[in-house]
């Protein structure tokens, strides 16, 4: 793939990490992120708003301010990792994977397994991958790629590259990964092999920095070798093009939409 062919996003978790401080709604982020330079937008269940039951008319607004969806992301309160609730998991993810079949190209990204209950840590990999597996199957029902995004938050089962690999290691091969540079490297893993080694599952990328001591960084500011990233996943056999930018430092908890705007010009200056 070449350069030309790679297409910039922007996920939204920039606003909701903001909380309450947070006032504005999904229109406010969809005008930030077209004037932001960016082409395409991630957006979340916590931030679609008053268009969760209304994807003609989302698709509408982002058509009009240029942006394409590149994914809808969800998670749950149960972590993906409690078997009692599979079924609820379920069906949020038949939900969201019916919204995003109205936006061609649009995926499904499923957060990162995460322990929210008492009981053995290893028996949660089981749960998670079970869980993984169904909706992906559901996805492709509906015309829709399903992806893991793995994180470095509390408590998740998702961190080292031995978690990776023993989730990874249950997942059928047609599951998807969004591989997010910045909670790669705060796991201590070496991103290029492990992006190398599951290259095969790769979809999109989220793009973000972290400082030698894994604090959240703006894009170019950190360890992450942004063009290395790029260089690594664009051979991958099943990327779809998109590299979703997404920044959590205190830059952005200050003002995100001057956060996402000096993050497309790092870009731009590194050639993307």
């Amino acid at each position: 793939m070449k350069n030309a062919e790679l297409q910039i996003g922007c996920q939204t978790f920039t606003w909701e990490m903001l909380g309450t401080d947070w006032g504005g709604g999904p229109d406010d982020l969809v005008r930030a992120i077209a004037d932001g330079g960016y082409a395409g937008i991630e957006i979340t269940d916590t931030m679609i708003g008053h268009y969760a039951l209304k994807p003609a008319a989302f698709a509408r607004t982002l058509t009009d301010a240029g942006l394409a969806l590149v994914s809808f992301a969800f998670g749950s309160p149960s972590g993906f990792t409690v078997a009692e609730k599979i079924a609820a998991d379920l069906d949020t993810a038949r939900r969201w994977a019916d919204f995003a079949a109205n936006f061609p190209g649009a995926m499904v990204s499923m957060g990162s397994a995460t322990v929210v209950s008492d009981g053995p840590r290893d028996e949660k990999f089981a749960i998670a991958a079970e869980c993984y597996n169904r909706a992906t199957e559901i996805g492709q029902s509906a015309g829709v790629t399903v992806a893991v995004h793995p994180s470095s938050h509390h408590n998740t089962l998702l961190f080292t590259r031995n978690d990776y690999d023993r989730l990874f290691a249950l997942l059928d091969p047609q599951v998807g990964w969004v591989p997010d540079t910045g909670h790669i490297l705060r796991g201590g893993q070496q991103i290029g092999d492990t992006l190398a080694v599951y290259r095969d599952r790769i979809r999109y990328v989220h793009l973000k920095d972290v400082d030698a001591g894994g604090i959240w960084a703006m894009l170019g500011e950190g360890v992450c070798d942004v063009p290395a990233v790029i260089s690594a996943v664009r051979d991958a056999p099943n990327f779809i093009g998109w590299i979703v930018v997404e920044e959590e430092s205190d830059h952005a908890a200050t003002d995100p939409a001057a956060a996402v705007r000096a993050n497309r010009e790092t870009l731009r200056g590194l050639g993307f």
